[in-house]
């Protein structure tokens, strides 16, 4: 998605003001320990609430803090962390003064694993990863425990009988571990219940539903459904609960409230790094006339694009051999600056959707009525190759959109792949419209070795029409966020040399894309990324030259997706360059 470079300076300010205003406001000591051996300063500080400087407050020192509030229950706090470490004989000595706080640590012998029992019917040995003679931490066992139930949840094992004991002997500073597993049989999902529906039709909800009766039982269908209802976006509180069981049977049920305020309202100014400053505003009717329907007014304006559209949603409206179909329109308005031309566009389409856990299919037709006036607004070593032309164009056309997105993760992911293709077929309605075919492919693919996550990305298009008569704007331009980032969005038009390309679109199109991000500090993340573009302006001709760019990046994780800062250059000629803001990955 295209992101606002404000946010990156609300974050950094707002961050710093408010810890700047606790600082002031709250009493505080300055606090450091002494003395320990098998814990860095910075893990004790985060465990006992001690305020250090952050990652924005460069400019400061970084004196560690901590609130009086805290000082009374410093010990306990202490033994309480210690002894979660297997440190149980740890002591500490605490000295006061007006202004600081010296902590004296004597950890003295840890409590080491001293033998593991297991009697069990499923195999537990690959997910008990604790070893003899290794410091117990009290939430390794937990957490062991934990990955056992949800392996056996994974392969629908519901009904198991699990016990886990943990006998520490503190004289000999051992402990000796038992786990006794029996698993049970498999278990396999049951009718689905609803309630509190009142302006939704049931079926509604069941065709978003993916944990099947007679499935076997999988957590991760329950949460694909959670999901799924949750996009319909007409529940102000949802609830999916799976334990009640009968016979190895597991019911669904769901309680849903709908909504009490159906009207979602958005305004909101930014920084785009395609049209720069922007204006936007929207108005969202949830629950349009019942049954989840939703109907969306979009208006957007800045110096480049002014655009606004009219969104209509209706789920289920068939359903085609127990497959649910929604329905979708849009229509709307755009007037778009390329480089060298102008796209006036109105345009319309209806589509019928299907999604199934992974997949997403859409097929629709599109009307769009599209006129393209040259722009006076070339850069200074650009020159027109050949005439763009103007005129006013109206194409119709099928299209059809697969998507199979098996990431882990939509804005972060870490392992997966995610694979799409898109056709569009324009039909020659009349003897001035050209018959044309859009085809564009895309694969993903992520992994991660430890910390370090790799992606590649690979892009391919053409468009073969049997004259030269659609509009520009329908051939296929590169550069932005998602393609080559040292060019700004759908600068790149037919590449002429590794350093110069034209305003025209291309005819085919290749483009492969290669990321390595590594954490540098905290939620900080660098990366190093090449961008490799093709462009020409024959269909089905990939023997032109490639524009090379490489860059670096950060990332900064946030609770909506990692903040990115990209900059990439032209390998051949580091004049030219691109600074990209996004929130999400390219991948």
């Amino acid at each position: 998605m295209n992101d606002k470079l404000i946010f990156f300076f609300i974050l950094f300010f707002s961050t710093s003001f408010f810890t700047l205003a606790e600082e002031i406001i709250l009493p505080t000591h300055e606090i450091h320990f002494k003395g320990q051996e098998y814990f860095d300063e910075a893990v004790l500080q985060d465990a006992m609430g001690v305020k250090t400087k952050s990652f924005f407050q460069f400019w400061k020192e970084d004196t560690p803090k901590i609130e009086d509030k805290l000082l009374p229950t410093l010990r306990m706090s202490l033994e309480n962390f210690y002894d979660s470490e297997g440190f149980y004989d740890a002591q500490f000595g605490i000295k006061e003064s007006n202004t600081t706080v010296i902590v004296n640590i004597q950890e003295n012998e840890p409590v080491r694993i001293s033998d593991i029992n297991v009697s069990s019917d499923y195999d537990v040995a690959p997910i008990i990863t604790l070893k003899k003679g290794q410091i117990f931490r009290a939430k390794d066992f937990v957490q062991v425990k934990s990955n056992i139930i949800n392996a056996l949840l994974d392969k629908g094992y519901c009904s198991y009988d699990l016990d886990t004991k943990a006998y520490v002997d503190l004289e000999k500073h051992t402990v000796a571990l038992r786990y006794l597993l029996t698993k049970g049989g498999i278990c396999r999902f049951g009718e689905t219940n609803i309630k509190g529906l009142e302006s939704i039709e049931k079926q509604i909800v069941t065709s978003r539903i993916t944990a099947k009766k007679g499935e076997r039982f999988d957590p991760g269908k329950i949460k694909e459904s959670y999901n799924r209802v949750s996009e319909l976006d007409a529940f102000d509180s949802l609830m999916i609960n799976t334990d009640r069981k009968f016979y190895n049977e597991v019911p669904v049920d769901i309680t849903v409230k709908e909504l009490s305020k159906p009207y979602h309202y958005e305004v909101g100014a930014g920084y785009d790094t395609f049209v720069g400053a922007r204006v936007h505003g929207l108005i969202t009717k949830r629950n349009f006339f019942g049954n989840a329907q939703k109907i969306t007014l979009k208006a957007s304006w800045s110096q480049k694009e002014q655009l606004l559209t009219l969104d209509f949603f209706k789920p289920l409206l068939f359903a085609l051999f127990d497959y649910s179909i929604d329905f979708g329109a849009e229509a709307g308005y755009s007037n778009l600056e390329y480089t060298g031309f102008k796209e006036k566009k109105e345009f319309g389409k209806l589509y019928l959707e299907h999604n199934e856990g992974r997949l997403n299919l859409r097929a629709g037709l599109g009307l769009e009525n599209i006129e393209i006036s040259l722009l006076d607004n070339l850069k200074n070593d650009q020159v027109l190759k050949q005439a763009v032309k103007e005129g006013t164009f109206t194409l119709f056309y099928p299209y059809i959109n697969a998507v199979y997105d098996a990431r882990d993760s939509k804005l972060n992911p870490k392992y997966g792949y995610y694979l799409s293709a898109y056709l569009e077929y324009g039909i020659p309605y009349n003897a001035k419209a050209s018959a044309y075919v859009k085809t564009l492919l895309e694969g993903r693919l992520i992994h991660t070795f430890a910390d370090l996550t790799l992606a590649s990305v690979a892009k391919f298009g053409v468009v073969d029409q049997t004259s030269h008569e659609i509009p520009e704007s329908k051939l296929l331009f590169a550069g932005g966020s998602y393609f080559n980032r040292a060019y700004g969005y759908n600068e790149i038009g037919v590449i002429l040399s590794p350093t110069a390309d034209s305003i025209q679109g291309g005819s085919s199109m290749l483009n492969f894309s290669f990321e390595a991000d590594y954490p540098i500090w905290g939620n900080l993340y660098g990366a190093v990324f090449s961008d490799n573009t093709l462009l020409t302006d024959k269909s089905y001709d990939f023997t032109g030259e490639y524009i090379n760019t490489a860059g670096l990046g950060v990332r900064y994780m946030t609770p909506i997706g990692p903040f990115k800062l990209d900059v990439g250059w032209n390998i051949h000629d580091t004049s030219q360059y691109g600074i990209s803001f996004q929130i999400g990955q390219s991948f």
